[in-house]
């Protein structure tokens, strides 16, 4: 398998499973060193010490509480002593809020915009500055579908996701002429855990996946790995000219219009 990050340093949030595991897997078969931040280090320990089998690189699982700047900076530190210089931050941490906004609680709102907004400015702040004087670094937001077009019922969620998308675009501007890089994907449907739950929540699990497959133009649902390839393409130095970016992985059902 090609390098394309080898000698790079990545921290990838939310990498106890779903898109942020199949990042984690991707990147260390291509060659970096990465650090799994996670809320525990449960599934991430295991993961890492399997990723370090298997690959040969260096792989090492943090507790990582994106909501606090504190946790966080402990965190990255705990990263680069024993990584190196961190080259690339993937903020893939997130959490669903969907409620009625006129039954929304205070707690809930600033729930949903810690975890999804305040939560990858928190990495990008502890990480920017060891970026900066090194005039180099990728940063990659994992955003949504939601932060394109909304879907009735989906409140507050596709506010935090709009504002993600808008910090990139702020920050990958800001710092361009400095050797950074901020970009953003947006996934559709992903067959994740969260999405396994959701589904086998439905009245009919099986029903409601061919529906919900039946709505994409390609007819089936998304994988996790799809992500995690946009995310080593945006992620190494291949995608040096795109910035301030956002790319869409949803099988082309945002550009529908209706059917």
């Amino acid at each position: 398998m090609s390098q394309r990050l080898r000698n790079k340093t990545a921290i990838i949030t939310g990498a106890g499973s779903g898109i942020g595991s199949a990042i984690a897997r991707l990147f260390a078969e291509h060659g970096a060193r990465v650090a799994l931040f996670d809320l525990d280090t449960q599934n991430t320990e295991a993961l890492a010490a399997q990723l370090q089998q298997q690959t040969g690189q260096r792989c090492i699982a943090c507790v990582a509480d994106v909501t606090e700047p504190e946790q966080v900076q402990r965190a990255v530190l705990t990263a680069q002593q024993a990584l190196g210089e961190i080259d690339i931050l993937i903020n893939c941490a997130g959490v669903n809020v969907f409620r009625d906004p006129l039954v929304l609680e205070d707690a809930e709102w600033q729930r949903c915009m810690e975890v999804n907004l305040k939560g990858p400015y928190n990495l990008i702040r502890a990480v920017l500055p060891g970026m900066l004087e090194r005039q180099y670094g990728n940063i990659v937001n994992v955003a949504s579908v939601h932060g394109h077009k909304i879907i009735p019922g989906a409140f507050p969620y596709p506010v935090a996701k709009h504002g993600l998308i808008g910090m990139t675009r702020s920050l990958g501007v800001e710092y361009a002429s400095q050797g950074i890089r901020v970009n953003s994907i947006s996934p559709g449907l992903i067959m994740t855990p969260a999405a396994e739950a959701w589904l086998a929540s439905c009245p009919n699990p099986q029903q409601e996946r061919d529906r919900q497959a039946a709505l994409l133009p390609c007819k089936r649902i998304g994988e996790p790995q799809e992500v995690a390839y946009t995310a080593l393409f945006l992620a190494s130095d291949e995608a040096r000219f795109i910035n301030a970016s956002d790319i869409l992985v949803d099988g082309g059902r945002s550009q529908v219009y209706h059917e």
